[in-house]
């Protein structure tokens, strides 16, 4: 496939929180240079323990991400022979594999692998969001379709923009099914027979039927959007990072699992964040509090109130760090 540079990310650093700007081009696209940078966006956030949120909007007025660049897909598709059912679950377990080995990676690209691989790569940066103490906040300016309403799904939350904007998976008017995510992530929002309705049709909701399906946590004016998404960032970002991660984990893996597997999952992380340093001080300070006072800390409101604002319970003993 002939490649050139038709997109990047622009990071605005506001100290716990990055807003990231999308610009995907004349369109608004996302192809394969978003997708890479999107990657190492979240490598670094991951790494940076001073960063608590990160939000997405759109450099396009009225488009967030417009869907992806269709002739990204359409050339890798014309470069594998054509495979059926077993030949392409085949393809993409090898995919996987050879993704995990970077060091074959000039070897893959000259193969029909390559276009597999990719789109692995972009599921696995997705899948490390879900698995993240960071919070990722999508702030909707404007309308989302395939693979752009697929980024939304995966980030947190979702913040969209009143007005004559939609989201959805419009592919199998294409002749595709959608492959960011879309039959997964969608059906986890909003239920099996929604998002089987949905994708089947192809026909986008607009923000009102996005928000009453559950597919859009808030819907607010144009100008708030990015406002809003940002205190929703701060608000839920200043919970301890730990926890948040292990929260995130238990939900997203453990929540799609058996009962019997899910339990194992969150016992996993209950484990971890119970001999974490955050977790014990928070812990130990509760039951100071306790003590001097006689009560329990959660059930003094406004000590509750306080403990939603700041993210963590208030105690004796705080020191209130991060």
């Amino acid at each position: 496939m002939t490649h050139e540079d038709k997109g990047h990310l622009e990071v605005e650093d506001r100290g716990d929180v990055l807003i990231v700007r999308v610009d995907g081009g004349p369109h608004s696209l996302f192809g394969l240079d978003i997708a890479n940078q999107l990657e190492e966006l979240v490598d670094r956030v991951d790494r940076d323990a001073h960063v608590r949120a990160v939000v997405f909007t759109g450099t396009r007025p009225g488009r967030f991400v417009s869907h992806a660049d269709v002739r990204w897909l359409q050339e890798e598709g014309a470069a594998v022979p054509p495979l059926g059912r077993r030949g392409a679950s085949a393809i993409a377990r090898v995919a996987r594999g050879a993704d995990r080995a970077r060091a074959l990676e000039p070897v893959v690209r000259r193969t029909p692998l390559w276009g597999a691989v990719q789109l692995d790569r972009l599921h696995a940066t997705f899948l490390r969001m879900n698995a993240s103490g960071v919070i990722f906040v999508a702030a909707l300016n404007g309308s989302a379709l395939g693979l752009g309403a697929e980024f939304a799904w995966a980030c947190d939350l979702r913040v969209m923009a009143d007005g004559d904007f939609f989201i959805g998976q419009p592919e199998v008017l294409l002749g595709i099914n959608p492959g960011g995510g879309g039959t997964q992530r969608l059906t986890r929002l909003i239920g099996t027979h929604r998002s089987l309705v949905a994708i089947l049709e192809g026909r986008p909701f607009t923000p009102a039927q996005a928000l009453a399906n559950g597919a859009v946590d808030e819907v607010v004016a144009l100008d708030d959007v990015i406002t809003r998404a940002t205190e929703l960032a701060e608000y839920f970002g200043a919970r301890p990072r730990e926890a948040v991660a292990a929260v995130k984990r238990s939900v997203y893996f453990g929540g799609s699992m058996s009962l019997t597997e899910g339990l194992h999952v969150e016992r996993t992380e209950f484990l971890g964040t119970d001999q974490s340093e955050d977790g014990q001080q928070l812990m130990l300070d509760y039951l100071a509090t306790t003590d001097a006072t006689g009560e329990l800390p959660l059930y003094d409101p406004d000590t509750y109130k306080h403990a939603l604002e700041s993210g963590r319970v208030p105690g004796l003993r705080s020191t209130n760090g991060r």
